[in-house]
C-alpha cells in the first residue's frame, strides 16, 4: 500500500506501515504477503528536527517487536527521559521500504518520523507546501565520493 500526506495544524502528516522484518522475511520467502494483522498501519508526524523513528508501545506490543536497549530522549520542552528501542522495524512509506531502530513511546498514539528515516528512503520535505517526495521517483539515490 501506498501512504498518503496530509498537512494537518503546518505540520506533516502521513501514513505509513511498519511490522516485524522477520515477520516480512519470513512471508517472502514462502512467497505469501503478510497477513494483515501482522502489519499495522500508522499515522505519523514527520520532523525533520528529530533522528529516529518513534513508536506507540501498543504498536510494538501488537507487532511482537523485542526491546534492543535504550536511549535517552530528549523532548522539545527540555525534559528528558530513558526509553527502550527495538530493532528490525519494517517500514513502508510511499512506497519505499527499510528497516529501522525504533523508540518506545509509551503515551503515544501516533508515530514520529526522523531524518534517519527520510535520509534512508531518499524522501524530501517539501516546507513551502508541507509535502513529501522520493528525490528521484523510480529508485532510491544515494551519494557516494
Amino acid at each position: 500500500m501506498l501512504s498518503t500526506a496530509t498537512n494537518t495544524m503546518g505540520r506533516v502528516t502521513v501514513e505509513f506501515q511498519v511490522a516485524s522484518n522477520k515477520t516480512v522475511l519470513d512471508a517472502r520467502s514462502a512467497g505469501v504477503p503478510c497477513a494483515p494483522a501482522d502489519v499495522v498501519e500508522l499515522t505519523g508526524t514527520i520532523d525533520t528536527g528529530a533522528t529516529r523513528l518513534v513508536l506507540p508501545a501498543k504498536s510494538v506490543a501488537h507487532l511482537n517487536l523485542i526491546p534492543a536497549g535504550q536511549a535517552k530522549v530528549r523532548y522539545a520542552e527540555g525534559r528528558s527521559a530513558t526509553r527502550d528501542l527495538v530493532s528490525n522495524v519494517w517500514l513502508s512509506l510511499q512506497g519505499r521500504e527499510g528497516v529501522f531502530s525504533a523508540i518506545i513511546e509509551p503515551d503515544r498514539d501516533t508515530a514520529l518520523i526522523g531524518a534517519i528515516v527520510l535520509e534512508e528512503l531518499d524522501l524530501l520535505v517539501d516546507c513551502a507546501t508541507q509535502t513529501i517526495h522520493p528525490r528521484d521517483p523510480d529508485r532510491i539515490v544515494s551519494e557516494v565520493e
